[in-house]
């Protein structure tokens, strides 16, 4: 992927959204492309972005729904080399889809703190942005998934009482990814319409028994 990047030219701007949610694989699978694979394209791209150059990696809202991790735990997904990374004990003792997915988002955030600070050698910024339920392929199969209750309700007990769109979630990484966002570097930013306040301290609280 890098090297067919860098083969077009200078590579200034970085978006990842790929994803598979807990309704589309398995742990393993989950663990591999969302935690592993983010990583991955976090070292990569940092060793070859331009200087001004700038990141966005899209997480999830549901990163926010895992309770404070040990900081032993914190330091191993910011820092441990990518490697390495699948072979942590206590993410091998995940058996659960949504589980592997709450641990692969909230390694996004640590990794994108972790490699701001490689990322600013070379001038350039890297952030993440934690949407919530946005209208999507991968929202449209968790709706019509074995977690669709929870999502509709969610919809109903958040603030905005609605999903967000795309163009949203774009106009934040558009300000993000210009000048405008230059001294934003290894930030998340939650776009999820009140969903993790309501989760945490509103009516969506009761969903933390079942979460």
């Amino acid at each position: 992927m890098v090297e067919f990047a860098t083969s077009k030219g200078i590579v200034t701007n970085v978006v990842n959204a790929a994803g598979v949610s807990p309704s589309q694989a398995p742990v393993e699978e989950i663990l591999r492309v969302d935690l592993y694979g983010t990583s991955v394209l976090l070292e990569e791209f940092g060793k070859v972005i331009a200087e001004d150059g700038s990141g966005v990696i899209i997480s999830s809202q549901s990163g926010h729904r895992l309770s404070a991790l040990p900081q032993e735990q914190n330091d191993a997904l910011a820092t441990t080399s990518v490697d390495k990374l699948l072979d942590l004990p206590f993410l091998k003792e995940i058996n659960d889809t949504l589980k592997a997915y709450q641990y692969s988002k909230r390694c996004n955030v640590l990794r994108v703190m972790y490699e701001a600070t490689r990322w600013g050698r070379r001038g350039a910024t890297i952030n993440s942005i934690s949407p919530g339920i946005i209208i999507t392929p991968l929202a449209n199969d968790e709706l019509h998934g074995p977690r669709k209750d929870g999502y509709l309700k969610m919809i109903e007990g958040m603030p905005a009482r609605r999903a967000g769109t795309p163009d949203e979630v774009g106009d934040l990484a558009e300000f993000l990814m210009s000048s405008r966002g230059r001294f934003i570097s290894g930030a998340d930013f939650l776009i999820d319409g009140g969903c993790t306040a309501s989760y945490w301290y509103g009516d969506l609280q009761y969903l933390k028994a079942t979460h």
